[in-house]
């Protein structure tokens, strides 16, 4: 094998123990600092010794059989993916997530659980010790490698700005106050005052839309009216459900669409009535959105292009 031939990214994240010592400068002001609050500075330790551990033991495998660049999550947004580049992601689930939306639809994507026992791990089912027995089988044949497609959501405005999420799109204020737009789904249009909208691929029915469903199930026990169960879409579904959360309706705002699925042929609409504070942004990232304020339109779709999650 040539290892020239192949180039992989390995994708980090900053631990909270690295976060403390940017705020405070050295390790002994961030230990005094948590202690101080009662709290275990321990379990900052053990999980930034965790994750330099495995991230050595990755980029080790890694440099064996290509070349390597290391980036921070921080960068993705200005960093230039090649078509070709295999790319790795060692960190917390959300990390694949964020990453998998900069690449070219056949990029291979390999999740690492640095941490297994403080992790969940959905979307990385391989540990930083595999790394060195399966990147040779990757880099030999990854067209041979068993992978899962993972549907993304597209957010288009009409003056060309664009978006993707592999695990959802928000777009409302940025900050709490309330969203004021007019919502277009299935042929009906309604003027909306809300906390924002939430739009979710099948991936993303594990993080924020999962919260979403368990408000509404511990509203209707509240209220007595029967838990309801929903069937969550599948990661490779091309289609995705939308929600809006806290709707208020008033004289002037509805809150009759407030749910709904969007599939292959269908789009959500939004225009935004509200002077500032307007944003668009996907999976988390808030640093990289679009200006949502009056005037801008925005449609929501399937996207064409997929994720390609390798898989055990």
């Amino acid at each position: 094998m040539d290892r020239a031939m192949n180039k992989i990214v390995i994708v980090s994240q900053k631990t909270r123990l690295q976060e403390l010592i940017e705020r405070f400068n050295t390790k002994e002001q961030a230990q005094f600092y948590i202690e101080h609050l009662g709290a275990s500075f321990a379990d900052y330790t053990d999980e930034d010794r965790k994750y330099t551990e495995a991230l050595s033991l990755v980029k080790h495998a890694a440099e064996a059989n290509a070349r390597v660049s290391v980036i921070d999550k921080s960068f993705l947004h200005t960093y230039i993916f090649g078509a070709e580049d295999i790319v790795i992601c060692v960190g917390r689930d959300g990390l694949v997530c964020n990453t998998m939306k900069y690449l070219s639809d056949g990029n291979p994507v390999i999740g690492v659980n640095p941490d297994p026992g403080r992790w969940d791990g959905v979307v990385l089912p391989f540990a930083a010790e595999e790394m060195k027995d399966f990147l040779p089988q990757l880099c030999k044949g990854r067209e041979k490698m068993p992978s899962k497609k993972i549907t993304f959501a597209r957010a288009a405005t009409r003056n060309g700005q664009e978006l993707y999420a592999a695990n959802d799109i928000f777009v409302g204020p940025s900050s709490h106050i309330s969203a004021r737009y007019e919502l277009e789904y299935r042929g009906k249009t309604e003027r909306q005052s809300s906390s924002g909208v939430i739009i979710s691929t099948g991936l993303g029915q594990s993080g924020w839309f999962k919260s979403i469903i368990a408000q509404f199930n511990g509203c209707a026990r509240f209220l007595q009216t029967g838990e309801r169960s929903y069937k969550a879409i599948g990661w490779s579904d091309r289609e995705l459900s939308f929600a809006v959360r806290e709707p208020f309706a008033s004289v002037n705002s509805g809150a009759d669409i407030v749910m709904g699925k969007i599939t292959r042929n269908e789009a959500l609409k939004m225009r935004s009535i509200m002077p500032e504070k307007g944003v668009i942004f996907s999976d988390g990232i808030e640093d990289d959105y679009i200006e949502f304020n009056s005037g801008t339109e925005v449609t929501i779709t399937v996207a064409e292009k997929q994720g390609n999650l390798i898989v055990k």
